[in-house]
């Protein structure tokens, strides 16, 4: 994932279930659409050896296209499957030790709405910061929104890049681009988009590049 200067760019987050090899080729023909800076492999009440097998078809898929490849919420399991780093979110484990362990691969840590949260991210060496949901999203359950403006006080004073995530779609991002948003992670808006996630890309990379 590229320094702050480059502007805002896409971030996908894979779908909650999937089954690894039919996925690869939609992955594929999403990657293949237009600009994207990193995958996060995100799968949800499943064991190790599934996440494996997901890691092991997907990775190379992103990777052999300069995707970067992370996994959410298992800095151990995304260093030693050549992942390119992990994503964890506050509950996950001990982000120091997580620091230490993924080495010079990155980190990218979920701060909600919290100023304090994202400071201390940064102090522990996280390469981004993860803002959000700030929409309604069905991704996840979500007590509070977070306020675009925690974006503008981030870009404005630290150098560490920052992520916008949750409901993000081509028509509400135009603000988040705005406010000054390294990343915008979007799930929903690329795969479950009506022509394809291709489709999905090449409307938020156009959605990007207006605002």
């Amino acid at each position: 994932m590229p320094a702050r200067e480059e502007g805002c760019r896409l971030y996908l987050v894979t779908p909650p279930a999937l089954e690894p090899r039919a996925f690869a080729d939609t992955l594929a023909r999403a990657l293949d659409a237009g600009d994207v800076a990193a995958l996060q492999l995100r799968l949800k009440d499943v064991d190790d050896d599934a996440v494996r097998r997901a890691i092991d078809v997907l990775r190379p898929v992103a990777q052999s296209r300069d995707v970067a490849f992370l996994l959410n919420d298992r800095a151990e399991l995304a260093a030693q499957t050549g992942c390119d780093g992990a994503h964890l979110g506050q509950e996950d484990g001990d982000h120091a030790a997580a620091r230490k362990l993924l080495g010079n691969g990155m980190l990218g840590i979920s701060c909600q709405n919290s100023r304090h949260l994202a400071m201390r991210a940064g102090e522990l060496g996280a390469d981004y910061v993860a803002f959000g949901a700030f929409f309604p999203t069905s991704t996840k359950a979500v007590t509070e929104l977070a306020d675009v403006e925690v974006l503008e006080w981030w870009s404005s004073i630290f150098e560490v890049p920052c992520v916008a995530i949750g409901g993000i779609n081509p028509e509400n991002c135009g603000p988040l681009v705005r406010a000054g948003a390294d990343f915008l992670a979007v799930v929903s808006a690329v795969w479950n988009h009506p022509e394809g996630a291709g489709a999905g890309v090449r409307a938020m990379n156009a959605a990007i590049a207006a605002a």
